[in-house]
């Protein structure tokens, strides 16, 4: 079931530039430019998906989740989630969707955890029972139970994001919108944020649309990518098939059982690109779709004495850093 149709929607902004040239009166008049942020944006989520939004820093990414959320309007285009008009319908749509933007608490800063979650019991109108039973849950999945009688500004920035997860999550609901919730997190919170969304996704089925500039984040959770940039959406579909396109390469790394000597020089091994020696290691690229990689291994096996021998795809920053040249961005 589709829950989230946008169609051809369109955002710009005025800013104000200073005038060139004259720096004091380019404090008191100050050029207008009209900058697009969202340019005929399309896509639609089916109920239950985990979708990663991916882009540079002003593609557009929180611009569309704050369309999608009702706090803008767009200048045009079309856009239905949950049979409603976000910003037209916000009162009643509100209700069924749950937003975290990782810069932004929607906790009371001075007072504890836990006087923000009865305050957003009322906001939501959940049942008191039920309220106790998804706070039960929520707490014991993400470990808040030492936190919810601490006021939110003595929260590390990881206890803060846990919290705030748990609070777009209190009145369950249909969709969750998350904004860079990975911001500035520690390795050990990251792991633990994404297995929880991982699995309130698969036992609740709650729809979850992911931006962020973690690409690990999108590997551990996504199985959908789409890409923005300059306000226009370039790429919709699997992670895997956007790894075949622009990063189809993978790595071979070995650790040779001595240093080799330059004056050996370097073999000759059909199937291997960019073959380079390191003291006693050595590196080269392959295409595992055309030459598989117990074949590069036993080949460089056959060609050298190995210590020990790894393989990896290649970074996935650089595959989107490569998307973004080819295309201009």
């Amino acid at each position: 079931m589709q829950q989230i149709y946008l169609n051809r929607i369109e955002k710009a902004f005025t800013v104000s530039v200073p005038q060139k040239g004259n720096r004091l009166r380019g404090i008191f008049v100050r050029e207008k430019r009209k900058v697009q942020a969202l340019e005929n944006i399309t896509f639609s989520v089916e109920a239950g998906e985990l979708v990663g939004y991916i882009g540079p820093n002003g593609a557009g990414k929180s611009t569309t989740v704050k369309v999608m959320s009702g706090i803008l309007n767009p200048d045009g285009g079309e856009c239905r989630i949950l049979g409603r008009t976000p910003w037209r319908e916000r009162e009643a749509y509100v209700g069924h969707i749950g937003v975290v933007f990782g810069q932004r608490s929607q906790l009371w800063w001075d007072v504890p955890v836990e006087d923000s979650f009865q305050f957003l019991r009322d906001v939501y109108s959940v049942p008191h029972g039920k309220y106790l039973d998804r706070v039960s849950q929520l707490s014991k999945a993400l470990e808040l139970e030492p936190l919810r009688n601490i006021p939110v500004r003595q929260l590390s920035l990881g206890q803060r994001m846990r919290c705030e997860i748990a609070a777009a999550l209190l009145h369950s609901p249909d969709i969750l919108f998350l904004d860079e919730p990975t911001i500035g997190l520690d390795a050990v919170s990251k792991l633990s944020l994404r297995r929880f969304l991982k699995e309130e996704n698969q036992k609740t089925g709650v729809t979850i649309l992911l931006t962020t500039h973690d690409m690990d984040d999108i590997e551990a959770l996504c199985q959908r990518v789409m890409t923005i940039g300059h306000g226009k959406l370039l790429y919709d579909g699997s992670l895997e098939a956007l790894k075949e396109k622009y990063a189809p390469l993978h790595r071979i790394r070995a650790r040779l059982s001595q240093e080799w000597g330059s004056e050996k020089g370097l073999p000759a091994l059909a199937g291997l690109s960019n073959l380079s020696i390191e003291g006693d290691t050595v590196t080269a690229m392959f295409n595992p779709r055309d030459f598989p990689a117990p074949k590069a291994a036993a080949l460089l096996a056959e060609a050298f004495s190995l210590r020990d021998l790894t393989i990896e795809e290649q970074d996935i920053d650089q595959m989107i850093a490569a998307m973004y040249k080819e295309m201009s961005l």
